[in-house]
């Protein structure tokens, strides 16, 4: 179980909605999001409503401005809790790809990548399919850039998973 809570002014003040499971549209609970208190659980916080825009992976901290999430603006409209990031027991598996539909160059990943460019000579992925747990794609090495959350199953193309390009530098 998770539990967020989201202020409309910096430093924790103004009207503020807690939270404690996903919720595709925060628009009815408040109008801008400045700060943001993360007392348990991962969580992914979406740009637009029904999960879609701009990612921001926020863990069990606090965020006294909305730019320690990387954001650029004080819009955040849905918020899902990330099933057990941190403590899957499980093991992690995933299939990259350099071209869309599951073609070009195949690399397995199972752990933590820092740099796919080192590791896999790769700063595109087109297309990827995860086999076990949940990874967050980062567009840049050490944990730099637009995030992804990417649960199991198949993504096809880059923007199933919600990036505008291919870019790729960091898995988790």
């Amino acid at each position: 179980m998770g539990r967020i809570t989201f202020y409309e002014d910096r430093s924790f003040q103004g009207r503020c909605y807690e939270c404690s499971s996903d919720c595709p549209n925060l628009q009815t609970y408040f109008s801008s999001c400045n700060s943001i208190r993360v007392d348990s659980g991962s969580w992914m916080l979406y740009e637009r409503p029904n999960y879609q825009g701009n990612q921001y992976l926020l863990r069990c901290r606090e965020y006294p401005d909305y730019q320690q999430w990387m954001d650029l603006s004080d819009s955040i409209s849905s918020c899902l809790l990330i099933p057990q990031v941190s403590v899957h027991s499980g093991t992690y598996r995933m299939k990259i790809y350099e071209r869309d539909k599951f073609k070009g160059q195949m690399s397995e990943v199972t752990d933590n990548c820092l740099s796919l460019q080192d590791r896999f000579q790769l700063n595109v992925i087109q297309s990827l399919n995860v086999l076990e747990g949940c990874w967050v794609l980062y567009e840049m090495p050490s944990y730099r850039g637009w995030q992804y959350l990417l649960q199991p199953g198949e993504y096809r193309r880059y923007l199933d998973w919600g990036a505008a390009n291919a870019k790729a530098g960091f898995l988790r």
